[in-house]
């Protein structure tokens, strides 16, 4: 029988999702022995803010390390979290379907939407994506970067230190913690990070069980994750950076929207182009091209 050993970050929602995979492996493929190792990285053990100490794969580099070195065979990356550019030794095989790619509000009852929320309310988030976003909805807000894993966040709400938080809705969903969710941000209100709500799964590429993983791919989701992953790289902006991209298939077409925003909210860059559904990577690098124009550069040079 093959063995494959799972890479995985130690927080509760890494392991949900490296978790779900485990099952999926062994449900479809009955002849393969299927572990999970944790691998602690840079970014759980360092709680200061993430551009403090460089950010750019402080969730993952540990993970591609054991990877190269042979100590796991498969990694399970939240895939806005891995970095646009990696080891050439490394691949990643499989992208499953994707989850919900809103952003979420989690309130206390008395604001329980964005635009209830009280003149000069107190919102955490640690993304600047957010950030420039928030300030062009609501300029009046105090935003406060708030890092660490979902109970604390949400406990800051639930005990009065802020009046909301803004995070990924996909992650509450992997938990089943929807009902902590008082609203839903719209992709127009709010357009996700680059990869949201979609995993990664890595692996050597040469690895004598890729196919055995491949099985787990979606290809629409594979598609507008590659395509939002170009427009990223093209625009040289990392993990957080200010860089907003959803991409998805309508109409047997590839639909791509990037976003660009400047810390006070203003201005707000936005294109969207459609293209052929296998044609992702020239989709993103056309996008970047027409931000660019826009003057996303001067943006993203200004908040470096």
């Amino acid at each position: 029988m093959a063995k494959l050993i799972i890479g995985s970050r130690g927080s509760q929602l890494a392991l949900t999702q490296t978790r779900h995979m485990h099952d999926q492996l062994c449900a479809i493929h009955a002849d393969l022995e299927v572990e999970i190792e944790i691998i602690r990285t840079t970014g759980d053990e360092n709680r200061a803010p993430l551009r403090s100490f460089g950010g750019q794969g402080v969730f993952t580099k540990e993970l591609e390390n054991a990877l190269l070195e042979g100590r796991v065979d498969l990694a399970v990356h939240s895939l806005k979290d891995l970095p646009t550019q990696f080891h050439t030794d490394l691949d990643i095989v499989a992208t499953p379907p994707r989850e919900d790619v809103r952003d979420a509000l989690v309130s206390g009852a008395s604001h329980p939407t964005l635009s209830t929320l009280p003149e000069g309310a107190l919102v955490g988030t640690g993304s600047p994506r957010r950030q420039t976003q928030l300030r062009a909805l609501r300029p009046d807000l105090q935003l406060t970067e708030i890092r660490g894993n979902l109970n604390t966040r949400i406990d800051k709400v639930t005990q009065g230190e802020l009046s909301a938080i803004v995070l990924a809705a996909a992650g509450l969903h992997r938990l089943g913690w929807k009902h902590h969710i008082s609203a839903y941000l719209s992709t127009e209100q709010m357009l996700p990070a680059a990869g949201q709500a979609a995993l990664g799964l890595q692996m050597r590429g040469d690895h004598p069980l890729r196919e055995h993983v491949a099985a787990l791919n979606d290809a629409d989701t594979r598609q507008a994750v590659r395509a939002e992953r170009s427009l990223l790289r093209n625009l040289r902006g990392g993990c957080h950076a200010p860089v907003a991209a959803w991409g998805r298939v309508e109409d047997e077409q590839l639909v791509l929207d990037g976003r660009v925003g400047h810390s006070s909210g203003t201005p707000l860059l936005h294109a969207q182009l459609k293209g052929a559904i296998d044609e992702s990577e020239a989709l993103g690098i056309a996008l970047a091209e027409n931000l660019r124009a826009l003057g996303a550069d001067q943006i993203i040079e200004s908040m470096e």
